[in-house]
């Protein structure tokens, strides 16, 4: 892995091996940041073309695909969603928004979430044990701006369809930036200073990022099962919503419609400076610590 930008060489040094593969990871960013940077609302045919190929390897995954339309303004986009385990019973599902906030690359916002997901549908597929429960992965349009915290996002849509045909959900987890690592003291940020005494300056870790009462009994296990399960630092924060960045992503909808629901993230733009930026571009990306965060979320959903 060439990619990475000089303040994240030292990684390098502690790579680990893991199930999830760090060249299909590239592959899915070099896709979606090189042959289709400009996913955004404003070019629905690229936000087409993007879809198609999710919902191509998801199926070759072994996943039950699906897509569901979005409306906004005239325009249909699509969810993309992959169903594995059995179809009865409660639904645990794990999502990553695949548009980008105007025109920039979005590497990090949200191709390594994408990427991460399609890897987890892989390792789903390739599960020497039935699933315990359905998961189905969704892959959501239109959750940056102008339409993020409006009922045109993708999750708000998938969220809202779950609540009106009654379906039980166990819980939902959102991807978002997972793939930005510094371990340079004050690298990492925070919306309250106090928070750097409890949680380093060292942008090198991942958050579990919950709000109080928006996740219940089962965000708690599946955190303390990803934290255990995890090769790389992590920290569980709670927080109350209105904290900025708490919300900044696909679970608030789920927290809408009463479904526990948490965060995974690399902190954002309290670390990324790169952040809805021409410059969030895949070299700057940490593809072994993306595996690393794959690896700990396939280990915590199938403990």
């Amino acid at each position: 892995m060439k990619m990475l930008c000089l303040c994240l060489l030292p990684l390098l040094s502690q790579a680990q091996p893991t199930a999830t593969d760090t060249a299909r990871l590239g592959q899915h960013l070099r896709y979606l940041t090189i042959r289709q940077p400009a996913r955004s609302a404003a070019h629905p045919a690229v936000l087409d073309s993007v879809a198609s190929y999710l919902a191509r390897h998801l199926r070759a995954a072994g996943g039950r695909v699906a897509r569901q339309l979005v409306p906004a303004d005239g325009t249909t986009y699509q969810n993309v969603i992959a169903s594995f385990g059995p179809e009865a019973g409660p639904r645990l599902i794990v999502g990553a928004h695949y548009d980008v906030c105007g025109e920039q690359p979005g590497a990090d916002d949200n191709g390594t979430g994408t990427a991460a997901l399609l890897e987890l549908a892989r390792l789903l597929g390739q599960s020497a044990r039935p699933l315990p429960q359905r998961i189905d992965l969704v892959a959501y349009t239109l959750e940056e701006p102008p339409y993020f915290r409006t009922p045109h996002m993708g999750s708000y849509v998938h969220a809202a369809s779950l609540r009106a045909a009654k379906i039980p959900v166990t819980g939902m987890v959102a991807l978002e930036m997972l793939g930005y690592y510094d371990e340079r003291r004050g690298s990492q940020r925070y919306p309250l200073g106090v928070l750097k005494l409890l949680y380093g300056s060292r942008g090198n870790y991942v958050t579990v990022a919950q709000k109080f009462g928006g996740s219940g009994r089962w965000g708690r296990r599946l955190a303390r099962r990803y934290r255990a399960s995890a090769g790389l630092p992590v920290r569980r924060f709670k927080a109350p919503a209105w904290l900025p960045g708490v919300n900044f992503s696909d679970h608030l909808n789920y927290w809408h419609f009463g479904y526990p629901a948490l965060l995974l993230t690399d902190t954002a733009f309290y670390r990324n400076a790169h952040y809805h930026q021409s410059t969030d571009t895949l070299g700057r990306m940490s593809l072994p610590r993306l595996a690393l965060a794959v690896d700990a979320l396939r280990a915590a959903l199938l403990p």
